[in-house]
């Protein structure tokens, strides 16, 4: 069994999530995305300590499929530096683990990913009213 993995992301507003969410079950890269309620973050970014809404992304996939999610996460998000954090899952209901190996491991077909990536690269970054961090650089 390959190894699962929870990751993490905030996302500016509802919209970049469910783009974001949406895009790695789609692609098979995850196998399901959870879309938090809104929290306020609280973090410091180049030298000021700043607070916006932000909306949490739980994201189960596996080692195997971690690169091409990360990939995909950095070209969907609006931050210029999104956080993306992967935590091993170190035990739980071993059907539901063999589900989440079962639905990322179909293999992507890499051109259908590039393609996908440079029509990503090509729509504008989703501003959001209230957070000036980690903004992709126009």
């Amino acid at each position: 069994m390959t190894e699962p993995l929870l990751v993490l992301t905030n996302c500016p507003d509802e919209a970049a999530a469910d783009r974001i969410a949406l895009t790695l079950v789609e692609q098979g890269l995850a196998a399901c995305v959870n879309r938090l309620a809104p929290v306020c973050s609280i973090y410091r970014w180049q030298g000021n300590v700043e607070r916006a809404v932000e909306v949490p992304l739980l994201i189960k996939t596996t080692r195997e499929r971690y690169a091409d999610v990360e990939q995909a996460i950095r070209h969907l998000h609006p931050y210029e530096i999104p956080e993306i954090i992967a935590l091993p899952i170190v035990a739980g209901h071993a059907a539901y683990l063999r589900w989440i190996e079962s639905e990322t491991a179909r293999p992507l077909m890499a051109s259908r990913l590039t393609r996908f990536l440079r029509a990503a690269n090509a729509r504008p970054a989703v501003q959001s009213k209230s957070v000036s961090r980690r903004r992709r650089l126009a």
